[in-house]
């Protein structure tokens, strides 16, 4: 498949970039210690050490007053079409400490049909059955690159219906991609469907239904959340 990434890049967000930096090493860190400690095997002396120190680092985050300031919006699904960003989604973000995070792009295959393309690599905090990555990870997954998927219809929405169907167990600690398309378009309804493979084997397809909506609901539920985050 080509590579053609023009259309992702210039969903990147504005703003301070030496600010975005932060975040983004904060996520970093943040992803090195959940996945350490669901592993980890510390004494139990030095697990208390870490513990103090890790609250001595959310008390000095929560000194500080909180909100989001809506660039965009954190879901792909009404991200593509709409100027926004997936810094903070908690799928692909990379400001997101919650997010593998989902690498993203767009290529194109061998019949010239745009294609979104997902790349992640869970690590162990995402394990559901051993050795496998937890299923609802992977429907998220699905979620975030069928969305941005048919956000390329010109007419973004939202998830109204999302099946998954799993062939295979998918491991965690290994590198997955995911690949999602438009199959139709009808008046307000976007069809799309997805699959992920680890090397060669396939191992989840997906099917979706987004809806598309008006923007204008998207940020009166913006306003609502911000409104929401002040009173408490």
């Amino acid at each position: 498949m080509a590579n053609n990434n023009s259309w992702i890049e210039r969903m990147t967000a504005p703003g301070d970039p030496a600010r975005r930096e932060q975040f983004r090493r904060i996520s970093d860190a943040t992803r090195r210690i959940i996945d350490s400690v669901v592993d980890s095997k510390a004494p139990t002396d030095v697990l208390a050490v870490i513990a103090q120190q890790v609250e001595a680092v959310a008390d000095s985050i929560e000194s500080f007053p909180s909100g989001r300031d809506y660039e965009g919006f954190a879901e792909a699904a009404n991200a593509g079409g709409n100027g926004g960003f997936l810094d903070f989604s908690p799928i692909s973000g990379s400001s997101n400490p919650l997010a593998p995070p989902v690498e993203l792009s767009l290529e194109h295959d061998e019949e010239g049909t745009a294609v979104i393309v997902g790349k992640v690599n869970f690590a162990s905090a995402y394990e559901g059955p051993p050795g496998n990555v937890h299923g609802g990870y992977l429907a998220a997954a699905f979620d975030e690159v069928l969305g941005l998927a048919q956000s390329m219809s010109g007419s973004p929405g939202m998830t109204a219906r999302l099946t998954v169907n799993y062939r295979k167990p998918t491991p965690w600690g290994t590198p997955l991609r995911f690949e999602a398309r438009i199959e139709r378009r009808d008046g307000r309804k976007v069809f799309t469907t997805g699959a992920c493979y680890a090397g060669d084997l396939l191992t989840a397809e997906a099917e979706a239904l987004f809806i598309s909506v008006d923007f204008t609901r998207l940020a009166e539920l913006a306003a609502d959340r911000q409104g929401r985050t002040e009173s408490r």
